[in-house]
């Protein structure tokens, strides 16, 4: 369950990490990933002023949305995890941001997909900077060309990039492959011509490593709601 000291705790982690980065703290956005977790918690967030949520699973999500949309309507959703084809559109008419596209044919329908009365639906690429095979992700080297081809696309707009690394041990490891995802973001927007101002990495064990190295929406948790309940079966 979340707690005023357990998000204070965390806003000053991130406040403390842009200090040491000279960064301003408002420039790090905070998205509250509330996957597993029930519309209470989330609404007990927002009592705090938490507005953005992250979420893994389409039809949990969906639910949470209808729930909470009366009494909270300005609530800004990400979708965070695996995407499958079949709940593109679900995705398309409920979510502000994507931050898992890793294939065209995925952006493609929610391009196709996204209601005309809606803005853009707000979406990064989700690069596999470790080259796990577990991991969802493009490759780093396919990451141009998917860049490019999304960009083009009438209904999204590129953001930038996410990543999710392999755990580490110690600040100067956690720090280098964010440090890679930045500079590939940088290359890749260098050489489209493209306006890329997002980085979507860090995650409650590594978010002051993300905010060194340029995160601007750190995903946390497990720091702000607690430990998970037992995952059952999701959509």
């Amino acid at each position: 369950m979340p707690s005023v000291e357990a998000l204070d705790t965390v806003h000053k982690r991130l406040a403390c990490a842009a200090q040491s980065a000279g960064r301003d703290p408002q420039s790090v956005s905070l998205l509250a990933v509330s996957k597993t977790f029930p519309a209470q918690d989330v609404a007990q967030l927002a009592a705090l002023g938490q507005t953005a949520f992250g979420e893994n699973y389409v039809q949990e999500a969906l639910d949470k949305i209808a729930t909470l949309r009366a009494d909270w309507p300005a609530l800004q959703w990400h979708f965070i995890g695996p995407l499958q084809s079949n709940k593109t559109r679900d995705v398309a008419e409920h979510f502000d941001w994507v931050h898992s596209i890793d294939r065209l044919k995925l952006a493609q329908r929610l391009s196709d997909q996204r209601p005309a009365e809606l803005d853009p639906l707000q979406v990064c690429i989700q690069v596999n900077v470790d080259s796990e095979t577990t991991k969802s992700g493009v490759r780093p080297e396919d990451t141009s060309a998917l860049a490019a081809a999304v960009a083009a696309l009438p209904n999204l707009r590129l953001r930038g990039l996410m990543c999710i690394p392999a755990p580490r041990e110690g600040l100067d490891a956690q720090r280098a492959p964010f440090a890679r995802l930045r500079a590939l973001r940088d290359a890749i927007a260098a050489e489209h011509g493209l306006t890329l101002d997002t980085l979507s990495m860090g995650m409650s064990a590594d978010l002051e490593a993300a905010v060194l190295e340029g995160a601007t929406i750190v995903r946390v948790g497990s720091a702000i709601f607690g430990a998970r309940p037992a995952l059952g079966a999701k959509a």
